[in-house]
Order: structure tokens, then C-alpha cells, then sequence
């Protein structure tokens, strides 16, 4: 279907120069004799954009008269905690009736949509913008009867495991301070563990709720791909984008997760999920006599514990946290899959392209819903805003741009070999319930510095080499804390470890009856000196 242009406006601003020279810049152009028309299409497609631009928006509309927002503010510096945990203090009181998260408390990651509180990212590329809308998460979660206490602080853009990158500033680990308590979940991981709220909202697209539970030392799920609607949370790539819960521990995130999968109406990536309201994650765990593994088999993956990366402290944790499995009557085997190794790679190209093409506004082919004043406010990029970037965005533009320009298949490449390791893994769930690794290679390392562009990344490199091939692959995916490792400039600092347990594609089930298990039958921090 063409676009009209009888009736071009007379104060379109569109040249007849105009589209050679934005060809130009692909090397490309117009014949001389095809000039004049192309300059009435695009003038007419100027206008079309005009009516466009005219019309209103359609985002839900939050119901701010049941869920009215309290004293949203900047936390003083008494209000703080570890360094910088809060991004916006308020107070948002869940349904007065009840529900699944009755009594509980919220902080809800500052990439995550809250009608009314300015949203940071862990950024000052841009001044705050402000919401229109609720994330589906975030009304979720206050039908369910939780109360919401505020923003946690998030990674800059949320492109670092570290948790030093934010520009509100660092996040200190609940266990020591001036180590790492991962990201970009920052400060909603420190939270939890202290016991400030009961779950934190977090995102994950390549670790990024895992990695902060396993060194803070609690619990952080990234359900099956598609399960739990992202509409209303700032997009990495939209195809390892993933939200879920941290909490203390495994029930708690059940629950949190009952009251927030199912498809929206909105998400395109939740068509397949099951309708709201009819999962019963955490019933199933509490009427499992007690708390047994009964028949369950666990694959340990040898290319998750044998990667030159994982400190031996580390993996002969997870490994005795392992053992423990057959106490509780499951079988455990060792199993392989030497592909497991290419889930860096994958993850690292894909999200660079589509990473970076998010960045520069030009992300499409999702239905979902595009929070347009966060596009108009960081849009189009500014060298003052650019040089203001943590080098890990930056590095995402310049790895994308460079990718797209000399790799032209590769993306498409990595869609096909993340389907490749996803039905690779899907073989290996036909056999077992659970395969399980270390979460991270090493604990907490010490905060990073902003400096030269790899000394700012070096404290996140290698972190996601067992969390990030599971944003590709889709599958469910638990970090449960298992016990304590020596720093490693400091054999008397010791800081959590955690193991993850990872399922079949829409088998949370299994991983959170696996992980329910283990933590009602083990004390992680038994025998640790603190």
C-alpha cells in the first residue's frame, strides 16, 4: 500500500536534495532523472509522520486513585544504604483486599516502568524522564496486595555486572564492603539480602538478576523466555530480555512469580505463556512432603564447572552443595555439553547488534509497549551524551555499528545457533529435571574503578560465562546461595557463592522444587565464619 502525496502540506520542510543525502551516507543514490519523485515520496512521507506525531499515545493508564503514589523523592543521605542502594524512595500501598503478596514489601529495578517516579538507569546520559505508565509487573505485583517502598539502583543503562557503573554511584556487597554485589540488579540484590524489602523486580539480559543474587547471597530467578511480560521495562535486545524476581528465598520468589506471569495482552514475547492467574508455583512447593527429591535427576554440567574461569574454591562449593542433592533422594550424573562453551560468543554478538541498534532508536519487529517519552528524551544522541556514557555503552554502540557494518549475516547466524544450543538442552531435559553449575566463576571481586575503557570493564569480564547462554536459549534459570568462598585478594573476607539450577523450557516447576529442596534441607551459611 502506498502513501499519499496529493496533497503535500506547503510548509513541508523536506529538499529536493534531501534523500541522496541521506543515501550518502551509505555510499549510495538517486539517479539525476528519478530525483524530483523520490523528493515527493519522501515529502509525503514527511507528512504522514506529522499526522502520526499528532495523535495521542496509547499506554495503559496506571489507576492512580487505588494505587496512589506516596512522597516520591531522592533519598536523603540517612535514607541511603550500601553506598547507593535506593534510586527513588516513595511509598505505593498494594490492594487493601489482599492476594498472593500480602505483607510484602517491593523495590522494583529503576529500568522498571512506575508511573510518576523519575527513572534514572543508572545513567546521567540523560536528565531523569518520568513515566506515564506502570510496567505490567509493577500492577501485578499491587493487585497481588505487596506494597512497593521505593526504585532500587541499577547499572549504568544496565550494561555491567559490576555494581560501580551507575552514576547515582556504587552499591556496596551486603557482606563486605568495597566488593561487588554484581549487576545490573544492584541495588535491589543488596535490599534483599539485608532484608530491607522481601523481593526485588529485577531484569536480566545476560545475567543480570543471577549474577547480583549470587554474590550478594540470595535468590534470583530468570524465567523461561516469555513467561512474565516485559512491557514497561527498558529493552536491552529483545530477544534476551527477561524480568523476574529476587527474594530470600525460593518461596518467596514463587510466589512473586504466580502473581506476575501470563501474557498482558501486550507482550508479544508472552503469547505463549500461561493465562494470569492460573500458575500455582508456590502451592506445588509447599505441599511436597518434605521438601524430598524423590526420582528427580540432576545433570552436573562438566563445561560449567571445568571452564578455565571458575575458581577452584567456587566449583568445590558448588560441587559439596551438589552431593547434598542425593541426601534428599535425587540422582545426580555428570553430563557434557561442549557447546556450552560458544554461549559467550553468541550472547556477546547478539546483544551487540540488537543491543546497540536498541540504543540508537532503531529497534523493530516486536509488538509490545514502546515507552515513547523515554525514545524522545535520550534521542538522538548528543556528543555531551556520549562522552557521559560508561564505556560498557559506548562499547555496545561501536561493537554493534562495527558488526552490522562488517558481519552482515552474523545476527541472523546467532538466532539460529541459539536455537541450535536451546534444542541441544531441550535433548538433555528429555533425561533430566535439572542440570545445575556455579553461577559465577568466582565471588564478588573488588570494585572497579572509572578509568581507561578495559579497566572499567575488566571487573565484569568472564562473569556471565554460565548465566548469559541461558537469555539466549530461553530456559528457566535459579540462583540459590550455597555456602561461602575467600576473596580473592583476601582469604579472610568471605562472600557468598551461589549454584544455578536451570530447567526445561516452561519447567519452573522443577527448578524452584529443586532449589525449595536444597534451601529446606541445608543452611548455606552453616560452619562459615563471619
Amino acid at each position: 500500500m502506498s502513501v499519499l502525496f496529493t496533497s503535500i502540506s506547503p510548509d513541508n520542510p523536506v529538499k529536493k536534495e534531501d534523500a541522496n543525502a541521506l543515501l550518502g551516507h551509505l555510499g549510495l543514490s538517486v539517479e539525476q532523472e528519478d530525483e524530483e519523485d523520490y523528493h515527493t515520496l519522501l515529502a509525503a512521507v514527511h507528512d504522514c509522520a506529522e499526522t502520526v506525531a499528532s495523535l495521542p499515545d496509547y499506554q495503559p493508564v496506571p489507576d492512580l486513585d487505588r494505587y496512589p503514589r506516596q512522597d516520591v523523592r531522592r533519598p536523603s543521605p540517612e535514607e541511603q544504604l550500601f553506598g547507593q542502594a535506593w534510586a527513588h524512595k516513595f511509598l505505593i500501598k498494594g490492594n487493601p483486599g489482599g492476594g498472593l503478596l500480602a505483607g510484602k514489601t517491593i523495590s522494583v529495578k529503576d529500568c522498571i516502568a512506575v508511573a510518576g517516579v523519575p527513572q534514572l538507569l543508572g545513567s546521567d546520559i540523560i536528565p531523569s524522564w518520568t513515566p506515564v505508565t506502570d510496567a505490567t509487573v509493577v500492577t501485578r505485583v499491587l493487585d497481588a496486595g505487596a506494597d512497593i517502598h521505593g526504585t532500587s539502583t541499577c547499572e549504568n543503562y544496565c550494561h555491567s555486572t559490576a555494581s560501580f557503573t551507575s552514576a547515582q554511584g556504587t552499591i556496596e556487597n551486603p557482606f563486605a564492603a568495597g566488593y561487588s554485589a554484581g549487576g545490573s540488579t544492584s541495588g535491589g540484590a543488596a535490599l534483599v539480602t539485608a532484608g530491607v524489602v522481601d523481593i526485588t523486580l529485577g531484569g536480566d539480559q545476560g545475567g543480570s538478576i543471577r549474577v547480583p543474587s549470587a554474590l550478594c547471597g540470595c535468590v534470583g530467578l530468570k524465567p523461561t523466555y516469555g513467561l512474565v511480560p516485559f512491557s514497561g521495562i527498558a529493552s536491552g535486545d529483545a530477544i534476551d530480555d527477561h524480568t523476574g524476581p529476587l527474594a530470600q528465598n525460593v518461596l518467596d520468589v514463587a510466589l512473586c512469580l504466580d502473581a506476575i506471569t501470563g501474557y498482558d495482552g501486550i507482550d508479544d514475547r508472552c503469547l505463549c505463556s500461561p493465562k494470569h492467574g492460573s500458575t500455582s508455583f508456590a502451592n506445588s512447593l509447599r505441599i511436597e512432603p518434605q521438601a524430598r527429591l524423590d526420582g528427580f535427576k540432576v545433570g552436573v554440567l562438566k563445561e560449567g564447572f571445568d571452564h578455565a574461569a571458575v575458581d577452584p574454591a567456587v566449583k568445590y562449593t558448588v560441587m559439596a552443595a551438589v552431593e547434598k542433592f542425593t541426601d534428599l533422594g535425587a540422582t545426580i550424573e555428570e553430563i557434557s555439553l561442549p557447546d556450552h562453551y560458544h554461549g559467550p560468543a553468541i550472547w556477546t554478538i547478539q546483544q551487540r547488534i540488537s543491543g546497540s541498534m536498541t540504543l540508537l532508536g532503531q529497534a523493530h519487529g516486536r509488538r509490545g509497549l514502546n515507552m515513547t517519552e523515554m525514545e524522545r528524551e535520550r534521542l538522538p544522541w548528543t556528543k555531551e551524551g556520549f562522552q557521559r556514557a560508561f564505556p560498557s555503552t559506548k562499547n555496545v554502540i561501536i561493537n554493534g555499528l562495527y558488526l552490522s557494518s562488517c558481519f552482515p549475516d552474523l545476527y541472523g547466524k546467532t538466532v539460529n545457533i541459539g536455537r541450535k544450543l536451546r534444542d541441544q538442552y531441550e535433548e538433555i531435559f528429555q533425561k533430566y529435571d535439572v542440570v545445575v553449575m556455579p553461577t559465577t566463576p568466582v565471588v564478588a571481586p573488588r570494585h572497579g574503578a572509572r578509568g581507561l575503557p578495559v579497566e572499567s570493564l575488566k571487573p565484569s569480564m568472564g562473569l556471565t560465562i554460565n548465566t548469559a547462554i541461558f537469555n539466549v536459549t530461553g530456559h528457566p534459570a535459579i540462583s540459590i546461595p550455597v555456602g561461602f568462598a575467600p576473596a580473592k585478594d583476601d582469604a579472610k573476607v568471605k562472600l557468598p557463592v551461589g549454584m544455578q539450577i536451570v530447567g526445561g523450557l516452561w519447567q519452573e516447576s522443577k527448578v524452584l522444587r529443586a532449589g525449595y529442596a536444597w534451601e529446606a534441607n541445608c543452611d548455606w551459611k552453616e560452619g562459615v565464619e563471619h
